[in-house]
């Protein structure tokens, strides 16, 4: 009798950044026909500096990718904050086994995703440009329509996507909450000076507004601005509208506020802005779909953003390896097991991101001889693993031999 084949189970991945390939690789490798679909119409190259810390090490040694990206990481050396002349108050050095501030690992955002996509098998089907419209589900699979119009159907559909994830908001839209912090972020790239360093400088000034500049491995700067805020629709605006805000915000404060704004007219293409706002959806999964990384808990700059990604991936994949006829079990196990872990180290403490964006001189004063203290070495230890995370509650991960780069 001739041996009866069984078609491959379809899934559709959507969002190629981090998470998106990560998960890519992982489901290929345990027999799943993968689609990766990237909304954007090419491969994005832009972005800040993130980190991998803790698990997300674990992961990429996992994968086989660790050495690559230890060859491009930006050489931020540590951490300082500066005063009005740009004068180091607190240092956090960058320091081999911890991960302060600064994190062993520091890569550009737009060269991690680019190794991550690098080592999507040729077996994935990739496809840019193109992006979730409708979702239909039955107990069988998943009929999906593109905003192109193609119709495909599915076995499963993972959203991979990131904080402002278009297809959670057409699928999970009653489970999901925002929960504003008070604080908008500004981003870009500037031109590198003689005069600047290989560390992370912060500087604060009243009315709660931050400027920020560190290295990459490019032969430029990445900058940031962060002021205190009660939510206007400051993100939704033209970004020529956004750099005058911006402009009149940041009238008077000294530092390097001004050559910074001038990088971001220089570069606007390289400019763009973020609420700081949590994401909190009350399930992971509906069914046939799952979410992960920022999809499902992003939230501000906290630290751990790229870590939970890829360490959501590897476990969302290595749990539907382990029953691959029961989502409903796999969601469930891969909810049960990072909920609590992303929840802490995504999580911001209340208030604790208007206490970074003090807004009088008494509390800017306040602010400096507070870091002053944790920069001593009797402290530096200790605040150096809690100053950016809460992370708690942080998993055992399985060993999944499928997941392990030959």
């Amino acid at each position: 009798m001739a041996e009866t084949t069984h078609p491959r189970r379809r899934v559709l991945v959507t969002g190629a950044s981090i998470a998106g390939p990560a998960l890519a690789w992982g489901l290929e490798r345990t027999g799943w026909e993968v689609t990766l679909l990237e909304r954007s119409s090419e491969p994005r190259e832009t972005g800040q500096n993130i980190d991998i810390r803790g698990l997300g090490r674990d992961v990429i040694r996992r994968m086989g990718v660790e050495s690559t990206i230890m060859e491009h990481l930006t050489g931020e050396s540590g951490t300082r904050y500066v005063d009005d002349r740009g004068r180091a108050f607190a240092t956090f050095p960058k320091q081999e086994g911890q991960d302060g501030p600064t994190a062993e690992i520091e890569i550009l955002r737009g060269q991690l995703a680019g190794i991550m996509l690098g080592i999507v098998p040729d077996g994935v089907t990739v496809k840019h440009g193109d992006f979730v419209v409708d979702v239909e589900q039955d107990a069988d699979g998943v009929d999906v329509t593109l905003d192109s119009g193609r119709e495909e159907r599915f076995d499963l559909v993972l959203v991979a996507e990131g904080r402002s994830s278009r297809t959670r908001r057409l699928l999970f839209a009653e489970e999901t909450q925002l929960r504003d912090h008070g604080v908008s972020i500004t981003y870009g790239t500037i031109d590198r000076n003689e005069g600047d360093g290989d560390t992370w400088d912060w500087h604060t000034a009243t009315r709660g507004r931050v400027a920020s500049l560190r290295p990459d491995n490019v032969g430029t700067m990445r900058a940031s601005m962060s002021f205190e805020s009660e939510p206007s629709g400051f993100e939704t605006l033209p970004v020529e509208a956004q750099l005058h805000v911006l402009e009149e915000r940041f009238r008077g404060v000294a530092w390097q506020s001004q050559r910074i704004l001038q990088g971001f007219t220089q570069r606007p293409e390289e400019f763009y802005t973020q609420r700081m706002e949590q994401v909190v959806v009350s399930t992971w999964s509906k069914g046939r779909v799952a979410l992960v990384g920022d999809a499902a808990w992003g939230s501000g700059p906290t630290g751990m953003g790229t870590t939970l990604a890829l360490v959501g991936a590897h476990v969302l994949a290595g749990e539907l390896a382990t029953t691959p006829n029961d989502h409903r079990g796999a969601f469930a196990r891969y909810e049960r097991m990072l909920r609590r872990f992303a929840d802490s180290a995504q999580g911001l403490p209340p208030g604790g991101a208007r206490l970074l964006h003090p807004s009088s001189r008494v509390g800017v004063a306040a602010m400096r001889g507070a870091l002053r203290l944790a920069a001593s070495k009797p402290l530096r230890t200790l605040f150096q693993s809690h100053l950016l995370t809460s992370e708690k509650h942080v998993p055992t991960l399985p060993d999944y031999p499928e997941l392990r780069a030959a």
